[in-house]
């Protein structure tokens, strides 16, 4: 397995380096403890606390991310503008932030929360197990990206009918339907209903 940002271990305020650790959930996304982040991943999956990003730009366009090649789970699929889990205690909210500003370069504007979603999604091509309970949000972007490239292998903006062709045609994660559509409501009030999403 190659190692990425999302598999390495993080040095700890002493030096010394961790495995990243994910936060477990219940049904009602109540902390119950926590896990390796790929032990968490192997089937049947860890219930784990999850975060998704949908950004758009002033047209009302979605913002995509083909995840690099190298990522250890859905290398080079399209997906949601970010996605993640926070840290043990970490807020979703600053953890989406983070992320976003990581490995896009921005700062998402007027980020709002627009609800959560559960599910289970296995991922055939890796064998690994997305069971998440996933807090959703969505925002604006107004300047320009700078993703990094062990995170992100391209970028796309695209209107909701570019995206009905886009998902026919490209590979796209096995979660982002189930949390685009649980956006869906939040995404419209954003973009405003001219937008079709």
């Amino acid at each position: 397995m190659p190692i990425t940002p999302a598999t390495a271990t993080h040095s700890s305020s002493n030096g010394t380096a961790e495995a990243i650790l994910l936060e477990l959930v219940d049904e009602k996304g109540v902390t119950t403890g926590t896990a390796e982040k790929l032990a968490a991943h192997q089937p049947p999956g860890q219930l784990h606390r999850a975060f998704s990003v949908f950004l758009f730009d002033e047209h009302g366009r979605l913002l995509l991310q083909q995840r690099a090649l190298g990522k250890y789970h859905s290398p080079g699929v399209w997906s949601n503008t970010c996605c993640g889990h926070p840290y043990p205690g970490e807020s979703p909210f600053a953890a989406a932030a983070r992320r976003t500003y990581e490995e896009l370069g921005i700062s998402p504007s007027l980020m709002a929360e627009a609800g959560t979603v559960r599910y289970n999604h296995p991922d055939p091509a890796s064998g690994l197990v997305e069971q998440e309970f996933n807090h959703l949000f969505v925002g604006l972007v107004q300047s320009p990206l700078a993703p990094d490239e062990e995170e992100v292998a391209s970028t796309a903006f695209v209107t909701a009918a570019e995206l009905a062709e886009r998902h026919a045609r490209d590979p796209f994660s096995a979660w982002f339907m189930t949390v685009l559509d649980a956006a869906r409501p939040a995404v419209r009030e954003l973009t405003g209903q001219s937008a079709g999403w």
